[in-house]
C-alpha cells in the first residue's frame, strides 16, 4: 500500500516550530562567525580579504535565489514536455533507472517531462556542493598552501637588511655574469634552446621552484625597476598583499565560471566517456603554467646576459610584460582560477553522486573512474598549492607595471584623506573667487560716500594657503584700498572667522 504524502495540515505545530527554530539558529551562527571574520579582517587591515569574504557572502545571496528559483520553479519546469526519443539522448548512463514518477501531463500526452521533479531536488544539491568544494578548494590553495611558503621568503626578506647581504651585493663590486649565483643556475648548455628549454624548466618546476637566489634577484630586479636602488621596500609583504588580492579574485564565480560549468554538466554524458580526458584538464594546464613562469625567469637571465657580460653588485634583471603571454600578466591569473574551478568540479561532482546515487552507481561503475578522478583532484590541489602557487606570487610582480597594492593600507588611507582635504581646500577657494563680483558691487554706496574726498576704488585679493596638518577652519582675506587721487595704498589683513 502507497502511503500518502504529509503535509503541514497533518503535522504537528511544535515539530515545524522546532525545525525553523534549529534552521534559524544555524543561520544565526553562520552569519555571526562572518561578522566576526570581518571584524578581525578591518581590525588587521586585510582589506583586500574583506572584500573576498564579500564575494563568499554575495555566492550565498546567489545560491539562495538560485534555490528559490528552482523551489518555486518545480511544478512549471516539470510540466514543460518533450518526445521520449529526445529524452534519451545524452543521458548520463548507459542503462539509467526511472523510478521517478512523471508529471500527469506529460504522461497522458506519452512524452517525459524536461527535468522532473526529483531531478530538480538533486540539481539544488549539485549546486550547493560544487559552490563549496570550490570555496574551499581556493582557501586550502591560498591559505594552507602559502602559509609555509611565506614563512620562508619573510626569513629571506629579513636577511636582505643584514650587513653580510649588503656587503655580498655591494654595488661597487664587479663580477662577471657567469660568476653570479642566478647565472650559474640559469645559464645552461639548454637556456639558449627553445626545444630544450621548455623540458628543463618543466622537469625544474618539480624541485626548488623557487629558489633563494630567484627570490633575491627579482626583488632586486622589482625594486631597481620601480624606486631608488637599495631601497628597503619590504617585497615579501608586497606580494603577499598582491596574493590577498588575488584570492578575492579567484574566490569568486563569474558568469563565465557558470557557463563552464554548464558545459561540463553537459560533458558528463556516457558517450563523451569524460572520465578518460577531463579530470587530465586541470592537470595539463597546470603544468603548462609552471613550465611558463620558470620560462620566463630563464628568458630575463638571457636578456640580462645579452645586455651586458659585467654585473655590478647584483645580478640585474628588467621587468617587461613581453615576457607573459600576449604581453599579459594577469592572464595567468585567469588561467588559475580556471584551473581550480574545474578542479573543485570534479572533487564536488564525484562527492554529489557518491551522496545521492551510492559508490558504485551508474556514473562511477568502473574501477579507473574512482581512482582518476580523485587521484587527479588531489595531486592538482597538491601541486597548485605548493608548486605553482609560489611560482606565481613571485614571478607575476616581474611585470612592466606594479600592481596598486604596492603601498600598505595605512599609507592608502593617508592618501585618500590628503585627496579629501585637498579637493575641500580648493573648493572653499573657488567659493571666494566666485564671491567677488558680488562684493565690487557693493562698493557703489561707498564710492559716492563724500568722507574719502575722491573715488576711491577697492580690489578683493583672495590668498589661500593650503596646509594639511592644520584645520582649515581659519582663512584670511587680503584687501587692498587704492586712492587714485593722492596715488596712495593701505593693506589691511581681516581675518575671517
Amino acid at each position: 500500500m502507497a502511503s500518502s504524502v504529509i503535509t503541514l495540515e497533518s503535522t504537528p505545530t511544535w515539530a515545524v516550530a522546532v525545525v525553523v527554530f534549529v534552521l534559524i539558529s544555524i543561520s544565526i551562527c553562520i552569519e555571526h562567525l562572518l561578522h566576526l571574520l570581518a571584524k578581525y579582517f578591518n581590525k588587521s587591515r586585510r582589506k583586500y580579504l574583506i572584500q573576498a569574504l564579500d564575494k563568499i557572502k554575495s555566492e550565498l545571496l546567489q545560491l539562495g535565489f538560485i534555490s528559490l528559483l528552482l523551489t518555486v520553479g518545480e511544478k512549471p519546469i516539470g510540466n514543460i514536455c518533450i518526445p521520449k526519443s529526445i529524452g534519451e539522448t545524452f543521458l548520463p548512463c548507459s542503462d539509467p533507472s526511472n523510478d521517478s514518477p512523471e508529471e500527469a501531463k506529460c504522461e497522458e500526452q506519452g512524452m517525459v517531462s524536461l527535468l522532473s521533479r526529483q531531478g530538480m531536488k538533486e540539481l539544488q544539491y549539485l549546486i550547493f556542493v560544487l559552490a563549496f568544494f570550490h570555496s574551499l578548494s581556493c582557501i586550502l590553495t591560498f591559505g594552507l598552501g602559502m602559509a609555509k611558503q611565506m614563512r620562508k621568503w619573510e626569513s629571506w626578506e629579513a636577511e636582505t637588511r643584514t650587513l653580510e647581504y649588503q656587503f655580498s651585493n655591494d654595488p661597487r663590486r664587479f663580477l662577471l655574469i657567469h660568476q653570479t649565483s642566478f647565472a650559474r643556475r640559469h645559464l645552461r648548455f639548454w637556456s639558449e634552446h627553445r626545444f630544450l628549454r621548455w623540458p628543463a624548466c618543466f622537469l625544474r618546476q618539480f624541485y626548488a621552484s623557487v629558489s633563494k637566489v630567484d627570490y633575491f634577484t627579482l626583488r632586486h630586479g622589482f625594486i631597481t625597476a620601480h624606486f631608488s636602488e637599495g631601497s628597503n621596500f619590504d617585497f615579501q609583504k608586497y606580494i603577499k598583499r598582491t596574493l590577498e588580492k588575488d584570492f578575492g579574485v579567484v574566490v569568486g564565480i563569474s558568469l563565465w565560471v557558470w557557463i563552464l560549468s554548464m558545459l561540463f554538466i553537459f560533458l558528463n554524458a556516457h558517450g563523451f566517456y569524460n572520465y578518460l580526458w577531463l579530470p587530465f584538464i586541470p592537470l595539463l594546464m597546470l603544468l603548462l603554467v609552471g613550465t611558463q613562469l620558470q620560462g620566463i625567469i630563464t628568458r630575463m637571465c638571457l636578456e640580462s646576459q645579452e645586455k651586458s657580460q659585467v654585473v655590478r653588485g647584483t645580478f640585474l634583471v628588467r621587468p617587461s610584460d613581453h615576457f607573459f603571454w600576449f604581453g599579459w600578466p594577469k592572464l595567468l591569473l585567469h588561467i588559475m582560477h580556471f584551473i581550480l574551478f574545474q578542479n573543485s568540479f570534479q572533487l564536488a561532482f564525484f562527492t554529489w553522486t557518491w551522496y545521492k546515487f551510492g559508490f558504485r552507481s551508474c556514473f562511477h561503475r568502473k574501477t579507473e573512474d574512482i581512482v582518476i578522478r580523485l587521484a587527479m583532484g588531489v595531486l592538482v590541489q597538491v601541486l597548485c598549492g605548493y608548486v605553482t602557487l609560489p611560482l606565481y606570487a613571485l614571478v607575476t610582480q616581474m611585470g612592466t607595471s606594479m600592481k596598486k597594492v604596492i603601498f600598505p593600507e595605512k599609507v592608502v588611507e593617508g592618501l585618500k584623506r590628503w585627496r579629501a582635504n585637498a579637493r575641500r581646500n580648493i573648493a572653499l577657494k573657488n567659493n571666494y573667487t566666485s564671491a567677488r563680483p558680488s562684493l565690487d558691487n557693493n562698493t557703489t554706496s561707498i564710492n559716492t560716500s563724500p568722507s574719502f574726498g575722491a573715488s576711491p576704488s577697492f580690489n578683493l585679493n583672495t590668498s589661500h594657503c593650503v596646509k594639511f596638518d592644520q584645520p582649515s577652519s581659519s582663512e584670511y582675506l587680503a584687501v587692498e584700498v587704492k586712492d587714485e587721487g593722492k596715488a596712495n595704498s593701505a593693506n589691511r589683513e581681516t581675518k575671517d572667522s
